[in-house]
């Protein structure tokens, strides 16, 4: 056993501590499967608590039982502000400082079985006395969902009374187990562009409410039935997102550098989602939905219809395939995702045809096998493989699920009634914000809650039981139909957040199964607590507490000036005056000796991670996809204006000189209307007169809240 040598003091108090008896664990997201009580002294978690391995299991796993355990360590640490806790041991319970509390992670719990009888890894029993927390996973995964367990018993017992350097957890012993092995989200990452760190971010997020997978939708366009059809079709935003190699083949597929990602940033994105449990599964949706691919080889497309390509082409499936040759390497997953979404239904045989190459292609390359949306192709010769998993969508329009398996697929439920979101706003409202809580917890035919098993709202015939073994779970996803300028990452945070949390409860619980299943008020007077408190990122961007809620207040500042805040989420107010220099340009030299004035946009005001604030027409911009949004005003120069901001996760707004000016975007609905909507943005306070400003700043205050 590995140990540091220096004694550690006998933790405080222990024995009067330990008498502060509890018998019942705090609720949670995910609700525990079974949990019962012992009438005895509790753990007490603090900073001197010691993290034992199990020597015997340390390398089990990828990652391993012994790397869950350092990066739970890190978790620990983050939310508990226990910064002393010692780096993780291995050896055995018996080995533990016994003048220390020891939570101990090992393997062998056995008779771990999602919902369909299948036994799983990612099960875990767990015990709590006075000494030791006992956490013993059916595998490493298992184990590390019972750290998320853990880790929220401790935020829910230090949000009802605080720690006090000492957190005690209720003794007794539990057990917990996934109904299903597919509880996923997917981001559209096709059509707004997202850096690796918020992927990452996500990925942390979403582990600790115990989601497994983030589906990563990574090549797309937009739709504009104005455009497409038209001769400026190739004027339509398209992406593919993975860098090709230097020389690679298909390099020429990508048009906008600046907006993929290498080899390098997606490895080290897959292994920070797989360090917290979460697996990346990558989609490159094809034949549909493929202008990136026929901007850069025409000649495969369908006559008049540029997103689609052409399947009975001879260079269209050499071409997907060689796609797949260049990215296959890069993916760590046992699964990816070809799309196939959306294609014509006349062209059935030829569709069905592609599925099965690609799937024995894929399978033959990789070891991988493939998953498809679900997309009605009658066909009365051919059928798609029953190894390929269909992610149902669209009841009862592309695919009817109980039907699919009674004739062999698994399928995984992704029913746009229940759990389609879009960023900012949907077509007429059809989606909400975020998942629609009266759905979650009373959309199946029976008033009860939705689980993977409910497809629709209206017919039992048309779903299912939760133990069916041919249904692997559910994925919820965002799509990012109106591109970059709908809105920024971290709006879709917000979107994913609540989201993310009840979805999580649903694909873990499910609805009926079990009487440890959390109601819809329990679900809501916890999350709160569990999304402040969700370690390894910071999307909320939350600062510390500060006297008054005042981040900064400074009442000139002639300088260039950095805080300690990168950046702040809303709600927040932030307030200057300014008065602009007049000036008109800049000179800029020539080659032939003279100058060409440039006009002067003013520079910036402030500047975040999340966002920037220019002098000209106030304009917010996005430094992930570097759009601004202009506010309806002009600062003249060489007057003070005093500027309001004020910030809510739904919109951001400027009162000056008593008037109210909204930050807002304008959204092409399809080609068919234009839509105007708010914009959230955080506050850009890490850099005061951060770049090119020339004027004079008074006055200036962020301050949290409303």
């Amino acid at each position: 056993m590995t140990r540091n040598t220096f004694m550690v003091p006998l933790f405080l108090a222990v024995t009067s501590i330990a008498l502060l008896r509890a018998t019942a664990l705090q609720l949670q997201i995910p609700s525990v499967a079974s949990f019962v009580g012992f009438d005895g002294p509790s753990f007490v978690l603090s900073s001197s608590t010691q993290i034992v391995v199990d020597s015997a299991f340390q390398t089990s796993g990828s990652p391993s039982l012994l790397s869950y355990a350092q990066t739970f360590r890190d978790d620990l640490i983050s939310l508990t502000g226990f910064t002393s806790i010692s780096e993780v041991m291995t050896g055995s319970i018996k080995d533990s400082d016994p003048t220390r509390t020891t939570i101990f992670m090992t393997l062998g719990a056995a008779n771990h079985t999602y919902f369909n009888g299948v036994a799983t890894g990612e099960g875990y029993d767990f015990s709590i006395s006075s000494q030791a927390y006992i956490i013993k996973g059916s595998g490493a995964i298992g184990a590390w969902w019972g750290t998320r367990t853990l880790l929220q018993q401790a935020a829910m017992i230090t949000a009802g009374s605080g720690s006090g350097g000492t957190i005690s957890i209720a003794a007794g012993s539990g057990s917990d187990t996934p109904g299903w092995e597919v509880r996923g989200f997917m981001i559209d990452a096709a059509r707004h562009w997202f850096k690796p760190s918020f992927l990452a971010d996500m990925c942390i997020y979403a582990s600790f409410f115990k989601i497994e997978s983030l589906h990563l939708h990574s090549s797309d366009n937009l739709w504009d039935q104005n455009i497409i059809f038209g001769p400026d079709w190739r004027q339509l935003y398209s992406a593919f997102r993975f860098q090709p190699s230097a020389g690679s083949p298909i390099a020429d597929i990508i048009l906008l550098p600046n907006e993929t990602w290498s080899r390098e940033d997606f490895t080290a994105l897959q292994s920070t989602c797989s360090a917290h449990g979460v697996t990346i599964v990558p989609e490159v949706d094809t034949p549909g939905h493929s202008l990136a691919i026929a901007k850069w080889k025409p000649e495969l497309i369908l006559e008049n219809d540029p997103e689609h390509l052409n399947l009975s082409h001879p260079d269209t499936i050499p071409t997907i395939k060689a796609i797949w040759d260049e990215i296959l390497p890069w993916f760590t997953a046992s699964e990816v995702s070809i799309g196939a979404d959306e294609y014509d239904s006349s062209l059935a045989d030829d569709y069905i045809s592609f599925v099965n190459e690609m799937a024995a292609y894929i399978f033959g390359k990789s070891g991988k096998s493939i998953r498809v949306w679900g997309t009605n192709e009658p066909s009365d010769t051919l059928s798609i493989f029953t190894n390929v998993t269909i992610q149902h969508w669209d009841f009862p329009g592309d695919s009817i699920p109980v039907q699919l398996m009674q004739r062999g697929y698994r399928v995984i439920n992704s029913e746009q009634e229940f759990l389609y979101l879009d960023g900012k706003t949907s077509d007429a409202g059809q989606f909400p914000v975020e998942l629609d809580q009266s759905l979650m917890w009373g959309g199946a035919p029976d008033g009860g809650g939705w689980a993977p098993n409910i497809f629709t709202q209206n017919d039992p015939s048309n779903n299912t039981t939760p133990e069916n073994p041919l249904l692997r779970g559910a994925i919820f996803p965002i799509w990012n139909d109106w591109g970059n300028n709908a809105t920024t990452p971290l709006e879709i945070y917000y979107q994913l957040a609540r989201s993310i949390a009840v979805f999580a409860e649903k694909v873990w619980a499910g609805s009926g199964v079990r009487n440890t299943a959390l109601t819809q008020d329990q679900f809501n007077s916890i999350y709160e607590t569990l999304n402040a408190a969700a370690p390894g990122q910071n999307l909320n961007r939350a600062v510390p507490a500060q006297p008054n809620n005042i981040i900064f207040q400074y009442p000139t500042v002639a300088e260039p000036h950095m805080t300690a805040f990168d950046s702040v989420g809303p709600p927040y107010t932030l307030t200057f005056t300014v008065k602009p220099s007049n000036a008109t340009g800049i000179g800029v030299p020539l080659l032939n000796g003279t100058s060409m004035l440039v006009p002067f946009d003013g520079g910036v005001i402030f500047a975040g991670t999340d966002s920037t604030l220019h002098a000209q027409s106030l304009a917010f911009e996005d430094p992930t996809t570097g759009i601004r949004y202009p506010l309806n005003y002009t600062l003249p120069a060489d007057v003070y204006t005093t500027v309001e901001i004020r910030a809510t996760r739904e919109y951001t707004y400027a009162t000056i000189d008593g008037a109210v000016y909204w930050w807002t975007t304008n959204l092409d609905i399809w080609g068919e209307y234009m839509k105007l909507a708010n914009m959230s943005f955080a506050a850009p306070s890490h850099f005061i007169r951060a770049e090119g400003f020339d004027g004079e700043l008074h006055n200036v205050s962020l301050v949290l809240g409303s």
